[in-house]
């Protein structure tokens, strides 16, 4: 498209969620309670791992570095979600939407490569356990968990890269609440079927790719499960896997139906109702399914607690 002679976009503004006010003030309540109370179990998560020696297992150390990323992931997003709900102008400029777009997808891909590690790490723990602690050693976590960040932080990095040469002369109202792909494409007067194909590719291969490696690990420790001989240990196994499996099955559905499709069939307005169930909902569930439920990690917190209680002077 030709762009000359037309006035260059310096900020976007989201459309969010329209309604009245009323509805839009109850939105804001359930979305600043689910946040904060997402923040507070992350945090937890983060806490007990840190200050309890005996959680600092592979796969607390992997759920950690998870919590982490929700903290992060969430807060990318979800405070311009709480701004639209309590006003109908919330701006962006150009750089800090192109900004949060990569911060955002970094995050997702992390996310990604990092639940792949988990559902390998119980993978070896239940189907190996006499080798668990030589394949999955303290060092091998570790570059397990920083792997999955380099690598989540590059994926997205060529499309970011394509996103900023864009040009964007109007309009300027974006159908969402955050900078999503397909939103910010809909708004370039330049030809986006290069950056729009590129970011598919990407998308769709780290996605899959690690949805698969996910399922294939799960699997496998469903066989092992079938064959163990005590049912109590059967049991024990499979309620494990299957919350875990829960957040996996919740999370991969959504980024699927979301980001593994062609670009010219996006709904925006199911966009934004499914982009509120990985942006603010799954990260709730993360702490609650994964170690909140976790009878260790409750005696833990108590004891923690009571640490820091008994450690604090008499006034």
């Amino acid at each position: 498209m030709d762009v000359t002679n037309q006035t260059t976009v310096t900020e976007f503004i989201f459309l969010g969620f329209p309604g009245v006010l009323c509805l839009r003030l109850t939105l804001f309540v359930m979305f600043l309670t689910v946040y904060l109370l997402s923040l507070m179990g992350n945090t937890l998560i983060i806490f007990i791992v840190f200050m309890d020696i005996t959680f600092q297992t592979p796969m607390y150390i992997f759920l950690g570095n998870l919590s982490f990323l929700e903290i992060w992931y969430t807060t990318a997003t979800v405070p311009k979600l709480l701004a639209t709900c309590l006003s109908q102008v919330v701006t962006i400029s150009v750089s800090g939407c192109i900004t949060q777009y990569y911060f955002f997808f970094s995050m997702g891909a992390t996310e990604c490569i990092l639940l792949a590690v988990m559902a390998y790490d119980r993978y070896l723990a239940i189907c190996s356990p006499l080798r668990y602690s030589l394949l999955m050693s303290f060092q091998v976590c570790l570059r397990f968990s920083a792997g999955s960040w380099i690598g989540g932080f590059i994926a997205p990095l060529l499309p970011t890269i394509l996103i900023s040469h864009l040009n964007f002369c109007g309009p300027q109202k974006i159908n969402h609440f955050f900078c999503d792909s397909d939103p910010i494409f809909k708004l370039s007067c330049s030809d986006t079927f290069l950056v729009e194909a590129l970011g598919y590719t990407c998308s769709s291969v780290v996605i899959l790719s690690s949805f698969l490696l996910t399922m294939s690990s799960y699997g496998h420790i469903v066989v092992t499960i079938i064959r163990l001989s005590s049912r109590e240990a059967r049991k024990k196994t499979f309620s494990t896997c299957a919350s875990h499996l829960t957040v996996v099955t919740i999370y991969y559905g959504t980024i699927i139906f979301a980001y593994v499709r062609p670009p010219a069939k996006y709904n925006f307005t199911i966009g934004k109702v499914i982009s509120v169930f990985y942006c603010v909902v799954t990260p709730l569930i993360n702490p609650l399914i994964y170690t909140l439920r976790n009878k260790d990690v409750k005696k833990a917190f108590r004891k923690a607690l009571a640490q820091k209680r008994f450690s604090w002077p008499d006034i």
